[in-house]
């Protein structure tokens, strides 16, 4: 059955909202397939403005994956501003895709992708807005499956009432293997009706589905244990992992947006995983292992990218960019390739121990030379010790003086405020640093025309890294920390001037914190939040603090268990965390053997280049960590069409 588009009762409220471009569709390399050819349909949405999610490389490589299948379609959607939602909920549009504006609830999946936790009021939004009941329990055969994944899908628990399932790790295989469950259940029928379909999920062992699981509470409010409820269905779910990357280069035919988005390139994920062990970065703990991408395939992709989309810059993506073994070689060959057409390269904010001169100057090559962004993370050596993130100020001293001789003119430092066992000092130590710097680059150019900029978010533990278990710094504690850090460098007189700050107060670092690590409790807040109008909880002038904390007191009135109680409580090795029936890889031994070596301030080296610390991830996919060099050169790779 054909399903109309909903673009002419939308058109007419184009004229009455901020940047209506967002809402068209039809950008470069999109794709509407015909709806009656396919038997499997998807909607990715991205919950944030469009001019965050397009860029997203996650949602777009999913996008392409299931387009190149035969018989199925996936179209895109993102948050509507308030200003639309307001009309559609008036005139009766439901939640559309921007392809081709078909209504969300016709879809056999609803797939989110989410890199932050603050996006779930936005789920929310877009779920009442498709007419999809807000509770999973709720829904019946015709709606869709609601999916989550994405980094914050790791720990789905505070949003277990309201999605299906779940999937953790990679997704470019893991979205064919559903399709094929979904196909079959549908031409089967759809026999057992929305449950049977779930079911099938669940007994592959790396979908999971909270209805499937009973939480069990100890009298103190902590989870006592999460147990499956249904026959066949595993204690623990298992991430997803993509050895290959070369086996699936994707984005082929990188998206052109229509509207100004937060990147205006053109990007490549160079390599995925990092193995440096910075005991905060969930990012780096949950892509484990480290798999690089070919230099050929870099190549490849990017030729092709360009060809496909205008661009005249190229991101090139990981966690640690710098790190990939033949990193040299590849900035180079494509500086070379491309010096006639002027095509820049970027990276990610750079390793101090990674950088080195000859790799900026090939990035700036061919583009504008932009500022430097290093990211020492901790203004003290001890506090560096203890979230292992080993650079000395020597190093960060000796780099930047390296940058400053040669032509850069501006720095900028990322830091962390409220690390597990930080003090005062060593949040004032991060001032010394930047002054130490200023002056290093008046001595190397002989002038005084050289800026630092310090930018400094709150930390917040994540599930699957050694902080799990820390406690995390009040707000009032952080506001009160980095307003100190803030006289002292605004009342230096002789650096102050060429030190800008930049810092967010501690308040949407306690939510999040609520949200990465609760439980399923956390559920009834996240509504409480949606249905008193929250939304774009991740814009600074959209999120209200006093909105989430009435929400919580309501949410978890007679629980027994409070904001702080998720947030400043410390853990137990014992104590049994929302997270821990989805397995990430990752040993919870030594992930604790990590946070204890933490509190005493020993460092780990990075296991990519010495013996195993046995974590746990390698043995389980029956493999040895890759190391490269390939010794293969980029140049020559094709003959180049002018």
């Amino acid at each position: 059955m054909t399903v109309e588009s909903v673009f002419p009762r939308l058109e007419a409220l184009l004229p009455h909202v901020q940047k209506p471009i967002q809402y068209v569709g039809g950008e470069l390399n999109s794709t509407v397939k015909d709806w009656d050819s396919c038997d499997v349909r998807w909607a990715l949405m991205y919950p944030d403005a469009y001019e965050v999610g397009l860029p997203n490389q996650g949602t777009m490589i999913l996008y392409e994956v299931l387009n190149e299948r035969e018989g199925v379609l996936a179209e895109r959607s993102y948050s509507v501003w308030p200003d639309l939602e307001a009309l559609m909920r008036e005139h009766g549009v439901p939640q559309f895709t921007v392809d081709a504006h078909r209504p969300i609830k016709a879809f056999d999946v609803f797939g989110l992708s989410f890199s932050t936790e603050l996006g779930y009021t936005n789920m929310l939004t877009a779920l009442d807005l498709a007419g999809i009941p807000l509770n999973a329990a709720d829904r019946t055969v015709d709606d869709p499956v609601v999916l989550a994944g994405g980094h914050a899908a790791f720990n789905p628990e505070p949003i277990a009432d309201f999605i299906d399932a779940a999937v953790i790790g990679d997704g470019e295989q893991a979205v064919l293997d559903i399709t094929d469950i979904v196909r079959a259940w549908k031409a089967e029928g759809r026999p057992g009706g929305r449950d049977e379909l779930l079911l099938r999920l669940a007994k592959t062992g790396g979908v999971y589905i909270p209805r499937f699981y009973d939480v069990e509470y100890l009298a103190d409010g902590r989870i006592g244990r999460v147990v499956p409820n249904r026959p066949g269905v595993p204690w623990r779910v298992s991430k997803h992992t993509v050895m290959d990357l070369d086996e699936w280069p994707y984005p082929k035919q990188p998206l052109v947006p229509l509207a100004e988005t937060v990147h205006e390139r053109m990007s490549v994920e160079i390599f995925r995983g990092c193995t440096r062990g910075c005991r905060f970065c969930q990012a780096g703990m949950i892509t484990r292992p480290v798999r690089e991408r070919s230099i050929t395939g870099i190549g490849e992709m990017v030729e092709r990218g360009l060809k496909a989309t205008g661009f005249e810059e190229v991101g090139l993506l990981s966690l640690s960019s710098a790190d990939h073994s033949e990193i040299a070689d590849i900035t180079k060959g494509l500086a070379d390739r491309y010096a006639e057409d002027k095509v820049g390269l970027s990276l990610p904010s750079t390793r101090v121990d990674a950088f080195n001169i000859d790799l900026a100057n090939e990035l700036s090559r061919n583009g504008r030379r932009s500022g430097l962004t290093f990211a020492p993370e901790g203004g003290s050596e001890r506090i560096r010790k203890v979230i292992n993130k080993m650079v000395s100020e020597e190093d960060l001293i000796n780099t930047v003086a390296a940058a400053y001789g040669n032509g850069w003119r501006q720095v900028k430092l990322y830091f962390m405020c409220g690390l597990p066992t930080e003090t005062d000092e060593d949040v004032l130590q991060i001032g010394t640093m930047a002054k130490n710097v200023i002056a290093k680059g008046r001595e190397v150019t002989g002038t005084n025309d050289v800026r630092c900029t310090v930018s400094i978010g709150g930390f917040v533990p994540k599930p699957h890294t050694p902080f799990q278990w820390a406690p995390q710094l009040s707000a009032e504690a952080t506001d009160e920390r980095l307003t100190k850090l803030r006289d002292s460098i605004r009342g230096d007189r002789k650096f102050g001037k060429n030190i800008g700050f930049r810092y967010h107060d501690g308040k949407p670092g306690i939510i999040e914190g609520l949200l990465s690590r609760g439980d399923r409790r956390i559920g009834a807040v996240i509504r409480a939040v949606y249905e008193d109008g929250g939304r774009f909880d991740g814009w600074r002038e959209h999120f209200s603090y006093d909105r989430w904390i009435a929400s919580a007191e309501k949410g978890l009135a007679g629980t027994g268990v409070d904001v702080d109680w998720y947030t400043t409580r410390e853990r137990s090795y014992e104590e049994v965390l929302p997270w821990d029936h989805l397995d990430s890889g990752l040993d919870k031994d030594w992930l604790w053997e990590d946070w204890q070596d933490a509190l005493e301030e020993v460092e780990v080296e990075d296991c990519r280049w010495t013996p195993c610390f046995d974590c746990g991830v390698c043995p389980q996919l029956g493999l040895d960590i890759q190391v490269g060099p390939t010794g293969k050169k980029l140049l020559p790779l094709t003959v180049v069409d002018k």
